[in-house]
């Protein structure tokens, strides 16, 4: 069996994706206010999608709760800022903190299994948001602002949080990917088919869940930074809801779980359906559910993967294609 790596299909995936990102770099220099903020959210939930998706897709560790981290991204982005720290500095270290905090989490949270995993998940959430309540700077559910960036112009504000954006996007997705192409990413997957056969060939569960788990977390807290910067505001009941991890199960389900291209188209079909249909109220919403049970019963491997399928493009990440030898005699 021979894997080949650097394919043709990875090679043309590779050069359209740096085309579009040179292309979406340069948005700020035409576009209108509106372009630039709405590809803003469109990069958030690509990163919130791919987070999800490493995390259950890859890794079959299901959960209910990553509002978790986009919570306390955006928390402590508040809480570094109002110290003193530049804003966009507060971002990144924020997450950084984040995922020293996911990976104390993961000590005990990785013992648990399937379902016990995902309300785990949830509960932790709502034990964050009650945390983050009592917190005399964030005024209970009255909340606060990223005050801070009130320093930028208006225009440039818009700007600098759509490149930061753009470049969380693309670090975390290059970040992904290189890791599914390391023995970690093979193990990780193994393990979500069958932890106890993975583990009879030496793979450790518990260190290849870890990492996925911190990369998660770190991911998500990212993309909870990126929201507040975007809003400006804060209140905990906002950031700490179930909805957000509705909308990257939502996601990844539409897309393809398990697959690195599903993430990010699902990503697409989720912002172009809130773009057209958001004003429907909570038709929207129950159009989201529809869709998601539908796509569950009927294209369980997602678009992604229906597409695949029919046209014989390879399923593993961006040009991965595996070919069978006949031994020599």
């Amino acid at each position: 069996m021979t894997i080949h790596r650097w394919t043709w299909q990875s090679k043309l995936a590779f050069a359209l994706a740096t085309g579009v990102i040179l292309i979406l770099a340069l948005v700020p220099t035409f576009a209108t206010d509106s372009v630039i903020e709405r590809l803003t959210v469109l990069f958030i939930y690509v990163i919130l999608a791919a987070m999800w998706n490493a995390l259950a897709g890859y890794g079959g560790l299901v959960s209910i709760g990553n509002q978790l981290f986009f919570g306390l991204g955006a928390y402590m982005t508040i809480r570094l800022a109002d110290a003193g720290i530049n804003p966009f500095t507060a971002m990144l270290l924020g997450a950084g903190i984040i995922a020293g905090l996911s990976w104390v989490l993961s000590l005990f949270m990785l013992h648990l299994r399937a379902g016990e995993f995902a309300i785990g998940m949830w509960v932790l959430a709502s034990i964050a948001h009650l945390c983050v309540n009592l917190d005399p700077l964030i005024q209970g559910e009255t909340g606060t602002s990223l005050i801070s960036l009130n320093a930028y112009a208006i225009a440039d504000r818009r700007m600098m949080i759509f490149w930061a954006a753009l470049i969380g996007m693309v670090g975390l997705l290059a970040l992904l990917f290189a890791v599914l192409r390391t023995p970690s990413g093979l193990a990780m997957q193994a393990i979500r088919d069958n932890e106890e056969a993975a583990d009879s060939i030496g793979v450790n569960p518990m260190r290849t869940k870890r990492l996925f788990f911190v990369l998660a977390g770190f991911g998500t807290a990212v993309a909870g930074a990126l929201w507040l910067a975007q809003v400006s505001a804060f209140q905990p009941k906002t950031y700490f809801s179930v909805q957000w991890t509705a909308y990257m199960i939502f996601m990844v389900l539409v897309g393809g779980l398990g697959r690195f291209e599903g993430a990010i188209l699902g990503a697409l079909i989720f912002f172009a359906a809130e773009t057209w249909f958001a004003d429907t109220g909570v038709w929207y919403l129950i159009g989201l559910g529809a869709a998601a049970l539908l796509f569950s019963l009927l294209l369980p491997k997602g678009l992604w993967g229906w597409i695949a399928t029919r046209t014989g493009v390879s399923l593993m990440p961006l040009g991965y294609r595996v070919q069978m030898e006949t031994p020599s005699k």
